[in-house]
């Protein structure tokens, strides 16, 4: 009775739990998100007809081959393997898993490409940083930066610069694409773009430390119009982000939603050039040292070669 109970209690805090779940992601707002989503619901197709093949086989197996009254003395017939049977059960699972490679494959460098559609369209660019426990969004463009939410507008590419100001960091908006990493010595590139206005939630889904569960931002996704008012009225009434109050922002700790009418991109530039790509530590004036003693180098040993 005991077992019953616990068992009963497990399915209603189940399904209570799952009630109260809202999957994002199988509520695309954005080409991308919608790319994914699809290969989600294949996916998702696909396991649940095996799932129905197997219990179906599974049945099948129980009734027939079920026990039945036997004399004592009754000895069961010797079966050898069946080689069309085990021929099924290793290429069946080959094609699956073949298949679904290479939609995953596909579907990576669709979503890692500009979105579709929007291929002959300028791109917004927007710095997306983090820090403990907030993220920074800057609009080189706008010159505007805001903490913590995000503007954007509809039916324009997105190009997000990916990069933190501490530990790595995973930058997230459910409804518009799938995550991409944030790290402190490079830039990452995330395409996206959003086909309709509504109030979207993005996070940092990467664990960060303790403010980790509150590392959250909102996304305002309205109509182009609407974006340019917005960056109108930033420019008319927010204060400038000065070196001071940046190094404040990135103490540990966490904020509200913060305007300003310039960006920390000219102070404290992102890790490109520098630091960024493939070039870690090296600037471009140190790489044409580095070309120019190599050139010696060669030429030197051409010259050697040659005097003997």
């Amino acid at each position: 009775m005991k077992k019953k109970w616990a068992l009963l209690s497990m399915m209603f805090f189940t399904i209570s739990v799952l009630a109260g779940c809202d999957l994002l992601v199988l509520d695309p707002k954005g080409p991308q998100a919608e790319r994914q989503a699809s290969d989600i619901f294949l996916s998702m197709g696909i396991m649940s007809f095996i799932v129905l093949v197997v219990f179906g086989i599974l049945i099948y197996m129980l009734v027939k081959y079920r026990a039945s009254k036997q004399s004592e003395d009754y000895n069961p017939p010797h079966v050898e393997g069946n080689k069309y049977v085990e021929a099924i059960i290793v290429i069946i699972p080959v094609i699956i898993v073949t298949f679904l490679s290479f939609v995953s494959v596909k579907s990576n460098y669709i979503v890692e490409s500009t979105p579709a559609g929007y291929e002959d369209r300028e791109p917004l660019v927007i710095y997306a940083s983090s820090s403990d426990w907030k993220w920074h969004f800057s609009y080189p463009e706008e010159d505007i930066e805001t903490v913590n939410y995000l503007y954007i507008p509809t039916n324009r590419p997105l190009e997000f610069k990916l990069y933190s100001h501490g530990p790595i960091t995973s930058f997230w908006i459910p409804q518009l694409g799938g995550q991409k990493y944030a790290m402190s010595d490079m830039v990452t590139t995330l395409h996206l773009a959003a086909d309709e206005p509504g109030e979207l939630m993005g996070r940092n889904a990467n664990f960060s430390g303790k403010g980790f569960a509150e590392n959250t931002f909102n996304v305002n996704v309205v109509t182009p119009m609407d974006f340019e008012e917005w960056v109108d009225e930033v420019k008319q009434t927010a204060e400038p982000l000065t070196e001071e109050k940046f190094a404040e922002l990135l103490e540990p700790g966490h904020l509200g939603q913060l305007t300003f009418s310039s960006t920390h991109l000219e102070f404290a530039p992102p890790p490109e050039g520098e630091n960024g790509g493939h070039h870690h530590g090296s600037s471009s004036e140190e790489e044409a040292e580095m070309e120019h003693e190599d050139e010696t180098k060669n030429e030197h040993t051409d010259s050697s070669e040659h005097h003997h």
